[in-house]
C-alpha cells in the first residue's frame, strides 16, 4: 500500500451537492447557529482570565487545562464512537456544553467569577470535547457518504472558520458593552438547534458490534493500525508538530493586543477576527475542490505558508500590519488542519475511523495543552514577540522535514495523493 493513496476521482458536481443529505443540512444548520457562540465564548474566556490575572503564563496555563483531556481522553472517545450510536454520544455532549456555557454566564454575571472557576469549567469542557470532537468526525462519514467527504470537511471548515470571523468581532463589542458573561449565556442559548437538528435527524438504527475486544484492547490496535500505515502515521506527526509549536500564537493574543500594540478586547477582536478571515478563505477553498487528490502537496505548501506568515506577524508592531499577516496565518492553518483530516478519512477503513479521528484530535487539539504552556512560559520569559518568532522558525523547520519526507519516499510535491484539481 503506498503511503497515500494514488488516485481519487473527482466528484462531478459542485460543492452544494452535499446539501442533497437532510441530516447534513440540519447539522449544518445547528453548527452555523452555534459556532459563532463557541467562538464568543472562547476570546470572552481568555479575555477574562487576562482581565482577572493579568498574566501571560496564566494565559498558557488555561489553555493547558482546557485542552490537555482531549490528548488523555480521546482515544476513549474514538473507540466509543467505532461501537455506540455516534448521534447519542453527540447529542450528551452537546447537553452538557450547554450547561457549562451557562453555568460560567451565571458565575460571571453575578460578579462571583475567579480564576479558578474558569480553570474548572474550561476542563470539564475539554473532557466532553474528548468525547464529542472524534465522534462529529466520524459522524461526518454516516452523513453523507465517502464521495461527499472532501466535499463536507471543506464546508464544515468554512462555516467553522466564518463563525471565527464573525464570533471575536460581535464578542469584542459585547464585551466591551455588556462583560464576558453575556458572551457565555449567548453561547449557551447557541446549543438548542444543534440539538435540536440532531434529534430531527433520519438514520438508521444502530446496531451495536458483536461483543468483541476490550476497550483497551480496541484502543491498541487502533494505535497499532496507525503506526502501521505510513501515510497515517506521516500525516499525523505532520499536524501534531504544528499544533504544538504553532497554534500556540492564538493563546499569546491577549498580550499581543494589550501590549504589543496597545490596544484592547476590540483589538483582540480583531485579531481573532482577521485570523478567521483566512482560514474562511482557505476553507473556501478546500470546499471548491471536486477531489480529495493532491492534499498532501496542499499539507506541503500550507506549512510552508504557516511559518512564513507566523514569523512575519511576529515582527508587526502596529495593528494593520498585524491583521495583514493574520490571514495567511489563519489561512494556511486550516488548509494544513483540513487536508490532514480528509486524508486521514480517506486512508482509514471503516473499522478504524473513529480511532484514526481521536489521534488527529490527539494531535490537532490534545498537543494544544503542551504548546499553550510552553509558549504562555517563554512569553512569560522573553515575551511574546520573541516567542512568537520562534514558533514561526519552527514552523518552517517542520515543513521541510514534511518536504524531505516526501522527496525520500521517491513522491513528488503534484503526485502524493493524485494530482490536485
Amino acid at each position: 500500500m503506498p503511503p497515500f493513496p494514488d488516485h481519487h476521482p473527482p466528484v462531478p458536481s459542485g460543492p452544494l451537492r452535499v446539501f442533497r443529505h437532510r441530516n447534513y443540512r440540519l447539522f449544518f444548520a445547528g453548527q452555523a447557529i452555534s459556532l459563532p457562540g463557541t467562538w464568543m465564548q472562547s476570546m470572552a474566556q481568555s479575555w477574562l482570565v487576562y482581565r482577572l490575572s493579568e498574566s501571560s503564563f496564566v494565559l498558557g496555563a488555561l489553555g493547558f487545562a482546557a485542552q490537555l483531556p482531549l490528548f488523555v481522553l480521546s482515544v476513549f472517545g474514538g473507540a466509543l464512537a467505532d461501537t455506540r450510536d455516534r448521534r447519542a454520544i453527540l447529542v450528551g455532549t452537546q447537553v452538557v456544553s450547554m450547561l457549562l456555557a451557562l453555568t460560567a454566564a451565571a458565575l460571571t454575571m453575578t460578579d462571583v467569577v475567579q480564576v479558578w472557576h474558569v480553570f474548572v469549567l474550561a476542563t470539564a469542557l475539554g473532557i466532553v470535547n474528548a468525547f464529542d470532537v472524534p465522534t462529529r468526525q466520524s459522524f461526518i462519514m454516516d452523513m453523507v457518504g465517502r464521495d461527499d467527504l472532501p466535499t463536507a470537511i471543506g464546508l464544515n471548515s468554512s462555516m467553522f472558520n466564518a463563525a471565527r470571523v464573525v464570533g471575536p468581532t460581535l464578542a469584542g463589542l459585547v464585551v466591551a458593552a455588556s462583560g464576558e458573561g453575556w458572551c457565555f449565556l449567548l453561547n449557551g442559548i447557541s446549543f438548542v438547534p444543534v440539538i435540536a437538528g440532531l434529534l430531527m435527524m433520519r438514520l438508521p438504527v444502530h446496531v451495536p458490534p458483536p461483543p468483541g475486544p476490550s476497550t483497551l484492547q480496541r484502543i491498541r490496535e487502533g494505535l497499532g493500525f496507525a503506526v502501521r500505515h505510513e501515510g497515517i502515521r506521516t500525516t499525523l506527526l505532520l499536524v501534531g508538530a504544528t499544533s504544538l509549536i504553532g497554534v500556540n500564537y492564538s493563546v499569546l493574543m491577549p498580550v499581543v493586543a494589550d501590549k504589543v500594540l496597545g490596544g484592547n478586547a476590540k483589538t483582540l477582536g480583531l485579531l481573532l477576527g482577521a485570523a478567521g478571515a483566512g482560514a474562511l478563505l482557505g476553507a473556501l477553498c478546500l470546499a471548491l475542490r471536486r477531489s480529495s487528490s493532491g492534499l498532501s502537496r496542499w499539507a506541503l505548501y500550507a506549512a510552508v505558508g504557516l511559518g512564513a506568515s507566523l514569523t512575519a506577524f511576529a515582527l508587526c508592531r502596529s495593528v494593520w500590519t498585524a491583521l495583514l499577516a493574520l490571514v495567511p496565518v489563519g489561512m494556511c492553518m486550516v488548509v494544513l488542519m483540513a487536508s490532514a483530516n480528509t486524508l486521514l478519512q480517506i486512508m482509514s477503513p471503516d473499522a478504524y475511523r473513529g480511532r484514526v479521528m481521536a489521534l488527529f484530535s490527539m494531535m490537532f487539539l490534545g498537543m494544544g495543552p503542551f504548546g499553550s504552556l510552553l509558549g504562555g512560559t517563554v512569553a512569560h520569559a522573553l515575551g511574546p514577540s520573541p516567542t512568537l518568532l520562534l514558533s514561526g522558525l519552527v514552523c518552517l523547520g517542520n515543513a521541510l522535514w514534511f518536504g524531505l519526507w516526501l522527496r525520500r519516499h521517491g513522491q513528488s510535491l503534484d503526485g502524493v495523493a493524485g494530482e490536485g484539481s
